[in-house]
């Protein structure tokens, strides 16, 4: 008789293949993944040259923000400051042509905000040929 208590084993799972299994499915999903999302809006920074640029067949449609944040359209001042104040001029300027050249004029002052309201409504509106309107910088000690 055999009084020895016997031994077993316990089950042992082992954790080390899982463990790379599921590395290399992170590793897999970052590298197929695309976390750079496109823009809505497409701006055309300005461009500085000495070449003369052709002139365009059709004058753009201009977008004025004020120092105090107020728009205008066209030099045609608006009765507030609301997006939908901002919207509803633009479709009666453009109608249905979004293909149309915009130009957004700030104002050095303004608040980036009222800017970027006014390029979310643009881009909201559909209008993909967006530049920012800018003058050259003079020199150190002219005005």
């Amino acid at each position: 008789m055999n009084l020895k208590p016997r031994r077993s084993e316990e089950p042992e799972i082992n954790l080390t293949p899982l463990i790379d299994v599921v590395l290399l499915l992170v590793v897999f999903f970052m590298l197929s993944s695309t976390f750079i999302e496109e823009g809505r809006v497409r701006v055309r920074l300005p461009e500085a040259s000495s070449v003369p640029v052709e002139r365009p067949k059709s004058e753009p449609l201009v977008v004025t923000v004020t120092q105090e944040g107020s728009y205008r359209v066209n030099d045609r001042e608006l009765i507030n400051n609301s997006p939908d104040t901002l919207r509803a001029a633009l479709i009666r300027e453009a109608g249905d042509d979004r293909s149309m050249r915009v130009s957004v004029r700030a104002d050095a002052r303004a608040t980036h905000q009222s800017v970027i309201t006014a390029m979310d409504v643009l881009g909201r509106l559909g209008f993909a040929e967006i530049s920012i309107a800018t003058v050259k910088e003079s020199p150190a000690g002219q005005p």
